[in-house]
Order: C-alpha cells, then structure tokens, then sequence
C-alpha cells in the first residue's frame, strides 16, 4: 500500500521537550515522511478540550506522559482518526474502551521498556546475591580488611528464581536469567504451562513458587485482580533469607506488610517502586539495612527512550504500508493490562 504522505494526518500530542527525548534526528525524519506533521507545541499538560481542538482532520495521534483522556469530547472531534501509536505502556486510563470501537486502533511501546527494567531486576538480584554495593561503601570507609570480611556471596547459576509475571518484562528476566543458567519457576494464571515450558520456567500456583524459591521477582501488571496480590500471608511464604523484587508497581503489594517482614530481618529486598513517591525522607524503609532502594528508575535509560520513538514510528509505518500492527492493543487485552 503506497503513503499518501501530503493527506495522512499526524499529530504529535506530546511536550516538545518530550518529543526530543524519544525521537532521534532518523526517527524525527523517518516520521515527517509518513505523513502531514501537527505538534503540540506547548510544554504544559494539555487538557481533553485542547486535544478534541487540535484533532479534527488526523488520521494519527502519538501519544505519550501527559497526554489527556480521549473523552467523549475528543472521539466526537476525532473524524478521521485510524490510529492511536503510544509512545509509552500503559494506556488504560487515557484509552477508555470507546476508543477502540468504528474501527480504530491502537498500539503502544511497553515492549521498549522491557530491556531497562529486565537489566535493573537482573543487577538487584545479584546485589543482594554478592552485597557488593556494601563491599564498596565499607571499602570506602574502612579499607581493605574490613571490606574482604564480608561474607562471601552466591551466583545466580542454579538458584531456582520465581518470576510472578510473564508479560513482556518477565519474559525478559526469564530470558536472562536462563542465559545465567536459573532454574525458573514461573506464576501467571493466563499462561499454559507448555507456553511457560517453552520460555524455558516451570508453571507454578503461588504458594509453591514462594516456598519454593529463595528468590522472588515481581513483573506482574497492576490490575484490578492483581491489587495487593503479595500480602501479609503469602509473605509468610517465603524462606527465611529469601530475596523479594519489586521493580514492577507497588499496587501489586501490601507495602505495610512487605515492611514489617523486612524490619523483622527475615528476608531480604530490593525495591524500585513504593506507594508514597518521591519517597518520604522519614520512610522507615530508608533505615532498612537488608533492601536496596531504587527511586523508580528501572526502565530510565536513554536507549529506553529512543527504542519508545522506534517502535511508535515503525508501527506508523507498518499501520500506513500494510495495516498491520506489531505492538497492537485490542480491548480484549485490557482486563490483564497494566
């Protein structure tokens, strides 16, 4: 299918400064020949009724942070528009379920975060493993002696991990983690337990997977099932020594529980989300010797960002040469989706 390039309309419903984190001077060029450019060229959050103005006559919408709710207003303005492409993941509180009736379509880029995230998850757990973010602070402190005392650390290679979660960050530790030669065990009530054998993991039920496995990563979606998931029982689960990942959401867990487990000193921890962010000064998960605290910033690379402008730009492509979507989301997805 040839580009009417001069007739397709694209606009670019995201802050400028944003735009130039996510697309590079090849993406920007390889976007404009796609199709007739309108920008946003405000920096400040745009309201549903600045976008039903600005939407009218675009086949196309990129979206990212920050772009307001598709309300009835805007589909009402919407006369032309085909195609969602999100420069982010989650889309379920801008894309409520009329957006994707007469036709239209919508994909997004959470498969560019996948990589950052996976990466994070992986370096946690050999933290926690190795303690050689300790190592180095005593070293600094306290020299050589002091440093070599601390007790020797364990490989990943044939430790059984649990992964809670095989979405398209899961699936990238596992990949991982298997390359590191893990034994995987695997939780996600959607997957069958031969789809689970070929990414190379074990289907488990909860309960067994976090008693089984000294160490536990959380990828799962925050869903309307999957809210506080993780509680004060099956945190219980765990061995006693066991490590638990959270670079997933904090929705997904009883954070006051995951506390008092932790100050308990029972289990270990490494945590990039957390209810309150920035999190408080006076957070007494700051004082907690047995967890490593990110400030959510898993996915926060710049390659991150760049592959988010890749995806968008090749899915608008994709969508105008042939109608095919690679990264499509279809309301039936949306009960299981972040």
């Amino acid at each position: 299918m040839e580009i009417e390039s001069q007739t397709t309309g694209i606009l670019v419903a995201i802050r400028p400064s944003l735009y130039k984190l996510l697309f590079n001077a090849e993406t920007d060029k390889q976007l404009q020949s796609l199709g007739r450019i309108t920008r946003q060229n405000r920096e400040d959050l745009l309201t549903s009724s600045d976008l039903a103005k600005l939407v009218p006559g675009q086949d196309i919408v990129i979206t990212g942070w920050g772009t307001p709710l598709f309300n009835a207003e805007v589909l009402a303005a919407a006369d032309r528009l085909r195609l969602i492409a999100h420069t982010a993941g989650t889309i379920k509180r801008m894309l409520p379920p009329p957006v994707f009736t007469d036709g239209r379509r919508v994909a997004h880029a959470a498969a560019a975060m996948a990589t950052g995230v996976a990466e994070t998850t992986l370096l946690l757990i050999m933290l926690c493993l190795r303690q050689f973010h300790k190592i180095d602070r005593i070293f600094h402190e306290r020299g050589w002696a002091a440093a070599k005392s601390i007790a020797l650390g364990n490989e990943i290679a044939g430790k059984r991990i649990g992964v809670i979660g095989a979405g398209h960050t899961g699936r990238a530790v596992m990949k991982r983690l298997k390359a590191m030669e893990a034994e995987l065990w695997l939780y996600d009530p959607y997957m069958s337990a031969a789809a689970a054998t070929q990414l190379g993991a074990r289907k488990m039920a909860l309960e067994p997977l976090m008693r089984g496995c000294p160490i536990v990563t959380l990828q799962a979606p925050s869903t309307a099932e999957t809210y506080r998931m993780i509680g004060a029982e099956q945190l219980r689960w765990l061995q006693d020594g066991a490590i638990f990942i959270n670079t997933a959401r904090t929705h997904l867990i009883d954070e006051a529980a995951l506390l008092a487990e932790l100050q308990s000193g029972r289990i270990r921890a490494a945590l990039d989300v957390f209810e309150r962010e920035p999190l408080p000064d006076d957070s007494p998960f700051r004082g907690l010797d047995n967890v490593i605290l990110t400030p959510h910033v898993a996915s926060h690379t710049p390659e991150t960002r760049l592959r988010q402008g890749q995806i968008v730009t090749d899915e608008v492509a994709s969508f105008l040469r042939e109608g095919r979507l690679r990264h499509e989301v279809t309301l039936d997805m949306l009960d299981t989706m972040a």
